[in-house]
């Protein structure tokens, strides 16, 4: 089994990395992630879809992380729950421990803790994105490496975000946001307005967290309509699993 290198907040001079592309994910077990999506799944087939999203969505942050520009983590919870990653991620990855209660808390302390470690700029990622291709996460990084304080936002069609990007731990940008709903780019946004800071748009994405946006998934990844380089661990459990549910 993989072992991965668990990065300790405390503990200075631990990356030699100027971003962190940082993945927030929830161990893909039955029950406890992609809920929403049972129905029409199962709960084993929703944590199974979870884990390809998750495979999809690292791999492509590992072919944008190149050099010593950027580096791929996985910001996970519950503690405990490492193994679970060791046939998903990529070996190069480091693990961060998820802390807080409230989302945005577990946000901004993954953003916070990802700038103890010693890195200059922090992508936080989301995990239901799996469509994102490596050229809007390399994209970011660049973003941030142009001088003066900013925040970078890849937009999701649904009104929140599947990336933000930071050069400073700015704790307003998770406060006073309606979470889970269509208001959260615009009050990111005007957080970032109210703190005086550039902001910087990727390609618009979306989300698969709800049965239609699953079907558009199927429809863009099985038809043909989405590039064979994208999403292509998702791509073939998909066909599987429409294989298996043919009459």
């Amino acid at each position: 089994m993989k072992r991965f290198h668990i990065l300790d907040p405390t503990v200075q001079g631990q990356n030699a990395c100027f971003c962190a592309l940082a993945i927030m994910t929830k161990a893909p077990q039955a029950g406890q992630v992609k809920t929403r999506l049972v129905p029409p799944l199962k709960p084993d087939e929703a944590a199974e879809l979870n884990r390809f999203f998750l495979r999809d969505t690292t791999t492509a942050i590992a072919n944008s992380a190149t050099g010593n520009v950027a580096c791929g983590i996985a910001v996970y919870t519950p503690i405990g729950a490492e193994s679970a990653y060791a046939d998903i991620i990529p070996a190069n990855f480091r693990l961060l421990p998820q802390r807080g209660d409230r989302f945005g808390e577990r946000l901004y302390f993954a953003v916070l803790d990802l700038f103890k470690c010693g890195f200059e700029s922090v992508c936080l990622i989301d995990s239901d994105s799996p469509t994102v291709p490596a050229e809007n996460f390399a994209q970011a990084v660049r973003l941030l490496q142009h001088p003066g304080d900013r925040v970078v936002l890849g937009p999701c069609e649904d009104g929140g975000y599947y990336l933000i990007g930071l050069k400073k731990p700015h704790r307003e940008l998770f406060e006073r946001i309606d979470w889970s709903t269509e208001r959260v780019l615009a009050q990111t946004r005007q957080r970032a307005r109210e703190l005086g800071l550039e902001v910087k748009l990727l390609p618009v994405g979306y989300d698969v967290d709800d049965g239609a946006s699953l079907q558009r998934l199927c429809k863009e990844l099985l038809t043909g309509a989405a590039s064979a380089e994208i999403a292509p661990h998702t791509r073939k459990f998909l066909r599987r699993l429409t294989a298996q549910k043919r009459p």
